[in-house]
């Protein structure tokens, strides 16, 4: 199993510091980060955990998984390997100002 965590679900008003806190009653968290839009700053509602161990993390799911937080519930499962997406080429025209 993998000890990084995907968590979801999370309230926009949810900090780095609360979610550390939580999930630290599985065991000991070395890091949580939660993902942010760049534009605003504001959450996009999910983030990661990174638990010391395998075991920790398998407890953290069980504990959390589908539990409230803060007034939500989350989604708590193990964290997969981002896609790569193709680059995207905003030189190809289609934005309806071709005439230029």
């Amino acid at each position: 199993m993998n000890k990084k965590l995907y968590v979801g679900g999370l309230p926009y008003e949810a900090t780095e510091d609360s979610l550390k806190e939580a999930f630290a009653k599985a065991g000991t968290v070395e890091s949580a980060v939660i993902i942010t839009d760049k534009m605003t700053g504001r959450s996009k509602g999910f983030g990661f955990v990174e638990m010391s161990s395998d075991k920790e993390a398998q407890k953290a799911i069980e504990l959390w998984n589908g539990k409230d937080f803060e007034g939500r519930n989350l989604t708590v499962n193990e964290a997969r390997p981002m896609k790569e997406r193709p680059q995207r080429d905003f030189n190809q025209g289609g934005g309806g100002n071709d005439r230029w």
